[in-house]
């Protein structure tokens, strides 16, 4: 899975810069409640964030996407002049409501639960198709 979004990352590189950003588990972790580890990851996450960062969560109760859905969103957020768009992969209890509250779209995979790591292999995979779509490469085919 690591090669694969090392790949699709660097395919994406192309069209936009591009960086992972792994946000450490806070201190303490394994003695926080779900609730107050939520909330603490929440206050890094917002922490991190800019204040028009365009921030696209990913969660099962977002709204479900086709691959040119997904580009026309992007697409849709570049003619906004965004700067930044944050994709992001919550921690293994969801988000804080603060952070779902400060999204501008929330973005449903499947209703599936995925492990992160392969949902990173998915989201960069998505993200490029989604550019390739843009560009009307071939690397989509309808």
């Amino acid at each position: 899975m690591k090669e694969g979004v090392e790949m699709f990352t660097k395919r994406i590189s192309n069209y936009y810069p591009v960086e992972w950003n792994i946000i450490p588990m806070p201190k303490n972790a394994g003695v926080l409640s779900e609730q107050d580890l939520k909330k603490k990851e929440g206050e890094i996450i917002l922490n991190l964030l800019q204040k028009e960062d365009q921030l696209i969560l990913l969660d099962e109760r977002g709204k479900q996407l086709t691959s040119e859905g997904l580009a026309a969103l992007i697409q849709t957020k570049a003619n906004e002049s965004a700067k930044n768009i944050v994709f992001l992969i919550g921690g293994a209890f969801g988000v804080s409501d603060e952070v779902t509250k400060r999204a501008n779209f929330r973005w449903s995979l499947s209703q599936l639960v995925f492990p992160h790591q392969l949902v990173r292999l998915i989201l960069a995979e998505q993200v490029y198709r989604a550019c390739s779509i843009i560009r009307n490469e071939k690397y989509h085919h309808q």
